[in-house]
């Protein structure tokens, strides 16, 4: 109980300081303890950096950016081997991807083979160099941002990438209420560019929140649900209005993200409702529209709240 109210404490810090952006915090730190890596997808200027940032300093964990361009390769991710020519011997160089939280921003700027380097390690939480494996941190997090308006000059994720990602957000505008306390914030000091200077004090650390993910594996799931959640998978499959449903994968990941739901909502078991909460983030960037169901201005969250209407809930 101790460790959950730590991430409640979090999860209220968060809120105070990223004003207006409540649902978002809440599934980012579902996907914190699942261990899921986050797309977050907005306009510029909706706080996307600065909630990465700030939460890397409440959770105190080593935290590092890359700006993704058309010119970044794969090895300025992941480091490489350069020959030292005094000991006549080759030193690692690591690249930013050795970290515990790891923001990749415009993510769909940057070519596929650099997209793979990165989505590799993400996958299998090592990179090789050389032929020599090297394993990441076991906190290992990516939060990759992309901008949902321009297109031109990007790299769309394609589809077996996506999968890779537990969640995809969507970064909103404030409502109006919490833009004017942005400005009060902003007129008593508050700075984002410099979240170094905003006495952040450390609510939680790497070690706990291994801890705590741990814990939400270990939380219970009834057989009902796990069919619940199967029946849910299986409509996404045949659903006449989509191309590509949910892969195993994501039906793995959708336990997993409920379970995180449940913990962080402070119970020890699972219930439809927390099925419910995670499946917009977690299906949006796996469901595929087809081309007609596109032209006719369907939207896939619109689908995916039909599916949870028209599956009958376990009781």
């Amino acid at each position: 109980m101790e460790l959950q109210a730590t991430f409640i404490r979090l999860q209220q810090s968060l809120n105070q300081t990223i004003v207006g952006q409540n649902p978002l915090v809440e599934q980012l730190l579902v996907a914190l303890l699942a261990g899921g890596h986050v797309i977050l997808e907005g306009v510029p200027g909706t706080g996307k950096t600065l909630l990465v940032k700030v939460v890397a300093q409440l959770v105190q964990s080593e935290f590092r950016r890359i700006q993704l361009t058309p010119d970044i390769l794969p090895s300025d991710i992941i480091g490489t081997n350069i020959f030292d020519l005094n000991s006549r011997e080759f030193t690692l160089k690591k690249g930013p991807v050795f970290t515990q939280i790891l923001l990749a921003d415009e993510v769909n700027r940057t070519p596929p083979k650099t997209q793979s380097a990165l989505l590799e390690a993400m996958e299998e939480q090592q990179v090789t160099l050389d032929g020599q494996s090297l394993p990441l941190s076991d906190l290992f997090w990516v939060i990759a941002t992309q901008n949902s308006l321009e297109f031109e000059g990007t790299y769309p994720l394609p589809e077996a990438q996506l999968d890779r990602f537990l969640f995809k957000l969507r970064v909103d505008y404030p409502h109006g209420e919490a833009e004017k306390q942005m400005l009060i914030n902003y007129q008593a000091g508050f700075q984002g560019k410099r979240i170094d200077l905003a006495a952040l004090a450390p609510l939680t650390s790497a070690p706990e929140i291994l801890q705590a993910r741990q814990a939400v594996r270990s939380l219970r799931v009834e057989e009902s649900i796990l069919d619940y959640v199967l029946s849910l998978v299986q409509k996404t499959r045949s659903h006449p209005d989509l191309v590509l449903g949910a892969s195993p994968r994501a039906t793995v990941a959708w336990v997993k993200g409920s379970k995180a739901q449940a913990w962080l909502a402070g119970r020890s078991f699972v219930t439809p409702d927390d099925v419910k909460a995670v499946a917009q983030p977690l299906l949006r960037h796996r469901l595929i529209l087809r081309p007609e169901a596109q032209l006719d201005g369907m939207e896939v969250d619109a689908i995916i709240r039909s599916i949870l209407a028209h599956v009958p809930v376990p009781r």
